[in-house]
């Protein structure tokens, strides 16, 4: 009954994910020059913004209620070999099995499953929002003064004055506490994590092919070639 629960909780994020992803793709499909068609665009995503806003909240409310009950966690199955060596080994290896994916691809209705940052690697990951965290915790343990100063960095601050990470949560759509009272924004697409991904990676100097993502596809496939099920 576990890893039904589980699957559940999954799909559970990913629907979350996927209805961020889809406000994406129909705004981006809006001809912008055309007034009519940009009014009801924009008409669009403030009631859409809305409706999804109470899903997430009553989603994370469900996920929450589910996993204390049941103590199926989501980050159960996550692993990371930032402080032993020997875990870290095996985790590049089991991630080297699957297809590499650079931090500049479109990743729009994809699903993570590890990343290796710096050469470290992480796996289990279940959701976007999982990846991002726990990249922010390395990056806070890399460099927690530098993190520290993120909300106040203009590369983080949108020109509408939105910030990505801040001190006050009540000042972000959805937060989570990174390091002690800085908390990041985490109602993002893929491809929003993504862009703040890399603006981070700039932030903290360390090259963009310094950061690998590997995906549940790549993964999937992989075993159905290995089980001789891949007609």
């Amino acid at each position: 009954m576990n890893q039904r629960i589980r699957n559940i909780l999954e799909d559970l994020e990913a629907v979350r994910e996927n209805l961020l992803a889809l406000s994406d793709d129909i705004w981006l499909s809006i001809d912008h020059n055309d007034p009519e068609a940009l009014d009801r665009g924009y008409e669009f995503k403030r009631t859409y913004n809305e409706k999804v806003s109470a899903f997430d909240t009553l989603a994370s409310d469900i996920s929450e209620i589910v996993q204390q009950f049941t103590e199926v966690r989501l980050e159960s199955e996550e692993e990371t070999g930032t402080d032993d060596d020997a875990a870290n080994e095996r985790i590049i290896q089991e991630l080297n099995r699957d297809e590499p994916h650079q931090i500049d691809e479109d990743f729009t209705y994809m699903r993570p499953y590890g990343f290796i940052l710096d050469e470290k690697g992480t796996i289990g990951i279940t959701t976007w929002r999982r990846l991002y965290e726990s990249f922010c915790r390395q990056l806070s343990k890399r460099d927690s003064e530098k993190f520290r100063s993120l909300p106040n960095n203009e590369d983080h601050i949108s020109n509408r004055g939105h910030r990505a990470f801040n001190t006050n949560p009540d000042e972000l759509r959805v937060e989570s506490e990174i390091a002690n009272g800085i908390f990041a924004e985490i109602n993002l697409s893929a491809n929003m994590i993504r862009n703040e991904v890399r603006r981070l990676l700039k932030t903290f100097e360390i090259p963009e092919n310094g950061f690998r993502v590997f995906l549940r596809e790549d993964r999937d496939a992989g075993r159905e070639r290995d089980d001789g099920k891949d007609f």
